[in-house]
C-alpha cells in the first residue's frame, strides 16, 4: 500500500471523532465565531457539502421506491410509539427519544453513504422525500408532545434552503457549465472535509449549550444519552436490514440511522423541554462513531482487496 493511501485511509477513520473532540475543546471560540457570523457558518458549510454531492446526481436517476416508503413508515410510527412507551416514566426522556427518531435524514448522509458505496441517487431521493415529509408531520407530532408552538412554515423555512437550493444550484451548473460540475462531482471527497468542519461547529455549539444549562438533573441527562445510543444503534441496524431486502444495505442504514441532528437540537430547544436536546446532542456523537467504524471497515476491505 502506498504511504499516501495509508495516511488517507487512517485520516478518514479518526477524522470524525477528532473533529468532535476539537469542537468540544474549542467550544467557546467556535460559539463566538458562530455568533459573529449570525449562525450562518453551519448552513453555508452544509450548502457547499450538498452542492458537491448533488453534482453527481442526475434528476432522471431519482426514483421513489418501496424502500423509501418503509423507511418513512418506520420513522413516523416509531417516534410516536417510543414517545408513548416512555412518557409514563419521564416526559423529558420520552421527548428526547422521540425527536431522535422523528428527525429527518441528515444532509450529510448522502455524502457518507456515497463514501460507503451506496447508490447516491437513492440517498438523494430519500433525503428530499424525508425532509419534506418531516416538515409536514413534525408540526402535528410536536403539537401533541411539546409546547404546541411548532408550525409548518417554521420547519419548512428551516429545511428547504438547505435542501432545495444546493440541489437546484448543482443541476444548474450541470446544464450551464457541465465540465465544472463534472470536475466537482469527480472530487466528491471534498464534501467529507467540509462535513468535518461543520461537525466541529455543531459539537462546539451544543457543548456550550450543555455547559450553560447546568441546572438539569444529571441522571436525566445520562438517561437521555443512553436512550440516544440505543435508538442510534437500533435505527442503523433496522435500516441496514431493510436495505438488504431492497438491494442497498448502506443506503438503508444511513437513511434511517444518520439524522439531521442540527434540526433535531433546534426542534428540541424550541418546541420541547430544552433539556431533551441532550438526546440529539448525544446522538451526534453516537452516529459519528458508527460512521467512523463503517468507514474504517470499508477502507480496510478495500485495502485488503488491493493487497
Amino acid at each position: 500500500m502506498h504511504i499516501q493511501e495509508y495516511l488517507h485511509r487512517n485520516v478518514k477513520t479518526v477524522a470524525m471523532p477528532l473533529a468532535m473532540v476539537v469542537g468540544a475543546v474549542l467550544c467557546r471560540p467556535v460559539a463566538a465565531v458562530d455568533d459573529w457570523s449570525g449562525h450562518m457558518v453551519t448552513p453555508v458549510l452544509i450548502f457547499l457539502m450538498l452542492f458537491v454531492t448533488f453534482c453527481r446526481v442526475r434528476p432522471r436517476e431519482m426514483r421513489p421506491s418501496m424502500l423509501h416508503v418503509w423507511l418513512l413508515v418506520i420513522q413516523i410510527a416509531g417516534c410516536v410509539a417510543v414517545y408513548l412507551a416512555l412518557r409514563p416514566f419521564d416526559t423529558v426522556i420520552a421527548q428526547g427519544a422521540m425527536i431522535c427518531i422523528l428527525a429527518p435524514v441528515a444532509m450529510a448522509a448522502v455524502v457518507i453513504a456515497g463514501m460507503l458505496g451506496a447508490n447516491v441517487a437513492t440517498m438523494a431521493t430519500y433525503s428530499l422525500l424525508c425532509n419534506m415529509a418531516v416538515a409536514v408531520v413534525a408540526p402535528v407530532v410536536l403539537s401533541f408532545t411539546g409546547n404546541g408552538e411548532c408550525t409548518f412554515a417554521e420547519l419548512l423555512a428551516r429545511i428547504a434552503p438547505l435542501l432545495i437550493m444546493p440541489f437546484a444550484a448543482a443541476q444548474f451548473c450541470r446544464l450551464v457549465v457541465p465540465r465544472a460540475a463534472q470536475w466537482v462531482g469527480n472530487h466528491g471527497q471534498i464534501s467529507f472535509y467540509i462535513w468535518l468542519l461543520s461537525l466541529a461547529f455543531i459539537i462546539g455549539r451544543t457543548t456550550c449549550f450543555i455547559i450553560d444549562h447546568n441546572e438539569a438533573d444529571r441522571s436525566v441527562e445520562a438517561a437521555l444519552a443512553v436512550a440516544a445510543l440505543v435508538i442510534c444503534v437500533t435505527q442503523f441496524a433496522v435500516g441496514r436490514r431493510l436495505g438488504r431486502r431492497y438491494g442497498d444495505v448502506v443506503a438503508g442504514g444511513q437513511s434511517l440511522g444518520q439524522k439531521n441532528t442540527v434540526l433535531a437540537v433546534w426542534m428540541s430547544q424550541t418546541f420541547l423541554d430544552p433539556i431533551s436536546s441532550v438526546a440529539p446532542t448525544a446522538y451526534i456523537v453516537w452516529q459519528n462513531l458508527v460512521n467512523s467504524y463503517q468507514i474504517y471497515r470499508k477502507d480496510k476491505q478495500k485495502a485488503e482487496k488491493q493487497a
